[in-house]
């Protein structure tokens, strides 16, 4: 009976802790509902193999290498492409499975490992952490072969480019891929991309490298 309770215990803070990540934190944030089920079943998979594992006697070593062995190979399955963010909650969904499954922690360390990992990731995640900054990838229809040019004109379609990685250059159709990391120009008057790029005209002597 003691078992069951343990069991119990468990199982209802994973399922809160998960919930609260997906539904609370997630799904808010980025509105994307096909991976909601994908984040639930994740976790309560794992969560059911780690306590069935330490039911059956595993050793705690096999199941945090089982744990771990799902943690690292969940970036592979998966059907289109996912962002930075959507691997950081796979990752914390998993950790949270395996955390609230592991018999030899208590439920109180429990309880407060998975309160720190969804602190993590509400703040990680948070709309106002870095809100200005942005990234884009720009075909632009020019070739510019002067670093200060090619800030120049980034900075007038979207706003202070702080980093770039120039991908492609064609020049038999004159064009060029551009990967931008660049900040947002403020809402209101005098900070739209043409005060921007006067910003940096004054800012970037004529020829600077990148």
């Amino acid at each position: 009976m003691d078992a069951l309770r343990h069991i119990a215990a468990y199982t209802a803070l994973d399922l809160i802790a998960v919930c609260l990540l997906t539904l609370a934190i997630y799904y808010p944030r980025h509105r994307r509902r096909d991976l909601v089920p994908a984040y639930l079943a994740l976790n309560a998979g794992l969560f059911t193999v780690v306590v069935a594992l330490a039911e059956a006697g595993g050793s705690g070593g096999a199941t945090l290498g089982f744990g771990l062995f799902g943690v690292l190979s969940i970036v592979r399955l998966r059907s289109d492409a996912v962002q930075h963010e959507e691997v950081a909650y796979y990752f914390t969904t998993l950790v949270l499975g395996l955390v609230c499954g592991l018999p030899q922690l208590a439920l109180p360390a429990k309880a407060g490992l998975s309160g720190i990992l969804l602190l993590v990731v509400w703040a990680a995640d948070s709309p106002r952490l870095l809100a200005r900054s942005r990234r884009a990838v720009v075909t632009l229809d020019t070739v510019h072969g002067c670093p200060a040019a090619l800030r120049t004109d980034l900075a007038l379609r979207l706003g202070e480019p702080l980093n770039w990685t120039v991908r492609e250059v064609d020049f038999v159709r004159d064009l060029m891929v551009v990967d931008v990391r660049y900040r947002e120009p403020r809402p209101g008057g005098g900070s739209g991309p043409a005060a921007v790029s006067e910003q940096v005209r004054r800012r970037v002597p004529a020829g600077e490298p990148v």
